[in-house]
C-alpha cells in the first residue's frame, strides 16, 4: 500500500500590505510589521523587492534582491539588536 502525497505545506511567509510607514508580513500564521525608521533597507525599495523573499527554518528571512537577512527574533524586538551603523 503507498502513502497519499503529502499536500502543499502551509506555514511559510508572505508580504501582506505595504504603507507608507512600512509593511506587513505573514510568518507561520503571525503577522509582523516592520516600520522602514526601524528597518531602514526597506524604505527606498521596489515593491517587486520588497515582496520576494524567502523563509527558512522557521524563523529566517531573506530578500534576496535586497541582500537583506532577518530572523524573526529581531523582528519582533528591533531596539534589542543593533540594525543600524552609525
Amino acid at each position: 500500500m503507498r502513502s497519499v502525497e503529502h499536500g502543499k505545506t502551509t506555514s511559510g511567509c508572505e508580504v501582506t500590505n505595504i504603507s507608507q510607514h512600512g509593511f506587513w508580513i505573514l510568518a507561520d500564521g503571525t503577522e509582523y510589521f516592520l516600520p522602514f525608521d526601524k528597518f531602514p533597507w526597506f524604505k527606498d525599495a521596489r515593491i517587486s523587492e520588497i515582496t520576494e523573499l524567502e523563509f527558512s527554518h522557521g524563523r529566517h528571512l531573506h530578500w534576496p534582491k535586497l541582500d537583506v537577512d532577518l530572523s524573526l527574533d529581531i523582528i519582533r524586538d528591533p531596539d534589542k539588536y543593533k540594525l543600524v551603523s552609525k
